[in-house]
């Protein structure tokens, strides 16, 4: 054994604490792997440095996906909550989305235990500043005093602490979180093993002191009181919830931002990363839509022993004596104290396109990205991402098949899609819109899209498998049921149906009365008494209902995917010379040289390469295909 990793030596090394790394580490030592965690600052694994809250539209998808495949940020959120809050509720289940306002103390303690207790992961609080490699592998990592690490594979999680530099007004100054220390050195390092690395921006609003809010002034926002969780396990905690707020720019809150854009940093053109789009500062709200008088602003508690409080809306880079100004112009904030002020980071990071589909750097074997280093922005998504790579990490060192989810079975395939067949040049957010599948990819449904990929790798235990596949049974009998039973119209069955604006004059099975827009399983329980006595969980009555009353959508959304299944079985040779296809457009021969599509569906996702050029290809293929059949015969 080399000496200088003696007592050093592990199966993977994550290098970063937060959502991404805490999951990639928790992953690989669950699936039996030897882990080294290492953090700039062990007392801040998985904090929030923006909003303490975990969720919302697409987000909360990401997050039930994470928790069945056998992830931890569901069960984290579901342990922590502050409030617990289902968006979009009036809307259809594709778009439901359940959100939760975190104790970010709490999130922290829970996520720092429950690493410590895991058996085969070990804590590590340094700065990795230099990688280890030989022939295009990596072997390890090495620390700031000098110390080596030897690693099969390694995670990068960095987050935005990567050459990190935070600006408040026209100053600034090195940091990848304000109080932290940037990560210095790692980007040249990358840059040297032939890896490209740019810029990307991002912010996070003041906090202030709670007690100097008047909150006779602003509009409360109660959380749910029929509660939902995030994680399919049982007995999930129930825990006393704590109000948000609601107020609202003004006038003079715009005047003060448009009178001090000379000193923003971002209009100065001190920053040159690129700002998330779906999440602006408020001065670039204001610029951007000018024609609005006003912006919604939601006051958050940070925790329920701290008089912390996050403004959620208003980010901003304006200098502290203009944020004062700004805030105090809202209504309810007039007196105002500042705990921590507004700032923006600039921070490297390494586009995705040149990584494969399991997360695996394509220039160096065994070395991982995931999370906002990948050119994300949010929690859920960086979670996500950590979890695959953790996974996948694992599977390298073992030598199996790397796990690939497509976009049809999760948004988690959705998101790590776009990052590696698109050229993202600004943080990129999950949305429900970037999802052609969002019929068949809900937050309800998550775990009987992935809890048996879960079971398989190794994550999902026997009793949450033995549970899972107890609720499916009972799911498909129930509909069953529901197909076959039939009534007849009574005064009684239409007296019922009369509250809801219905009624039967002829025999209808009760699926079909689950399916007219104005019934649901709730309604026509009304009229079935078995429905009654089988008193099912919240959660088997939802899935019967949507299965139930979105049958002819979900069924063509199925043929979709089934169209869409025949380009991805359509392998792409891993050595093709796209340059030398001289039928294909110019931009399209450098955007697949670059990517490197595995197959032809692949292919038609990348930006600029159009349906004319995949028919080329198609062609191409398929001649080739021939070409070797006639060989081997």
């Amino acid at each position: 054994m080399d000496k200088n990793f003696e007592g050093f030596e592990f199966d993977v090394i994550v290098v970063g604490g937060g959502h991404a790394g805490c999951e990639a580490s928790l992953a690989a030592a669950r699936l039996g792997a030897r882990v080294l965690l290492t953090s700039l600052n062990l007392e801040n694994i998985a904090t929030m440095p923006c909003n303490p809250a975990i969720g919302g539209p697409a987000k909360s998808n990401l997050v039930r996906e994470i928790d069945a495949l056998g992830g931890e940020m569901g069960l984290a959120a579901d342990a922590t909550y502050l409030q617990m809050k289902m968006l979009n509720r009036s809307k259809g289940p594709a778009v439901r989305a359940l959100r939760a306002q975190s104790d970010k103390k709490e999130y922290i303690k829970y996520m720092r235990k429950t690493l410590e207790q895991q058996e085969n992961l070990f804590l590590k609080q340094c700065t990795i500043v230099d990688l280890i490699t030989k022939d295009n592998k990596i072997l390890g990592v090495i620390d700031e005093l000098g110390f080596k690490y030897k690693a099969n594979t390694v995670i990068l999680t960095t987050g935005t602490s990567l050459s990190g530099k935070i600006f408040i007004g026209l100053q600034s100054f090195p940091a990848g979180r304000l109080g932290e220390m940037p990560a210095l050195g790692l980007s040249s390092v990358l840059q040297r093993e032939g890896i490209t690395v740019k810029k990307l921006k991002t912010g996070t609003p003041a906090r202030v002191d709670s007690r100097t809010i008047d909150y006779s002034r602003v509009t409360i926002q109660p959380g749910d009181t029929e509660l939902n969780f995030f994680s399919f396990q049982p007995d999930r905690p129930i825990r006393e919830q704590i109000s948000c707020y609601l107020t609202r720019t003004t006038k003079n809150t715009h005047e003060i931002i448009l009178k001090n854009l000379d000193r923003s940093p971002l209009y100065g053109g001190l920053i040159q990363g690129i700002g998330p789009r779906y999440c602006p500062s408020i001065e670039d709200k204001v610029v951007r839509f000018a024609d609005k008088d006003s912006h919604h602003i939601f006051i958050e508690p940070e925790g329920k022993d701290t008089y912390e409080t996050y403004i959620q809306g208003f980010s901003t880079s304006l200098p502290v004596d203009v944020q004062l100004q700004m805030l105090r112009s809202l209504p309810g904030l007039e007196n105002v104290w500042i705990i921590k002020p507004a700032y923006a980071v600039e921070y490297d990071y390494v586009p995705a396109v040149q990584l494969l589909h399991s997360l695996m750097t394509k220039q160096i074997e065994g070395l991982f990205c995931a999370g906002q280093i990948n050119g994300t922005s949010g929690y859920e998504e960086a979670a996500a991402q950590g979890l695959i790579a953790g996974i996948n990490a694992v599977r390298f060192v073992e030598n199996k098949n790397m796990i690939t989810l497509s976009r049809s079975n999760s948004y988690t395939g959705t998101l790590i899609d776009d990052l590696v067949t698109k050229d993202i040049e600004e943080p990129y957010r999950m949305l429900t819109s970037r999802s052609e599948y969002r019929l068949l990819l809900r937050q309800d449904n998550a775990d009987a899209r992935l809890t048996p990929l879960g079971y398989r790798i190794g994550l999902v235990k026997k009793d949450q498998w033995t549970r899972f596949k107890d609720k499916q049974r009972i799911i498909k009998k129930e509909i069953e049921r529901l197909n076959k039973t039939r009534v007849s119209p009574n005064e009684n069955i239409n007296n019922i149906l009369a509250d809801y604006n219905e009624e039967i004059k002829m025999n209808y099975s009760l699926s079909d009365l689950i399916k007219r827009p104005c019934l649901n399983y709730e309604a026509v329980s009304r009229i079935d008494e078995t429905a009654q006595n089988l008193n099912f969980s919240r959660e088997i009555r939802e899935q019967v209902d949507v299965k139930i009353k979105y049958a002819g959508y979900i069924k063509r959304q199925n043929d979709q995917v089934n169209q869409a299944d025949r380009l991805e079985k359509i392998k792409i040779p891993a050595d093709i010379d796209y340059q030398g296809i001289k039928q294909l457009s110019k931009e399209s021969r450098d955007r697949l040289s670059k990517i490197r599509p595995v197959t032809l569906a692949q292919a038609s996702r990348i930006g600029g390469v159009n349906p004319a050029d995949i028919s080329i290809l198609m062609v191409i293929l398929e001649s080739k295909r021939k070409q070797l059949a006639r060989l081997l015969n």
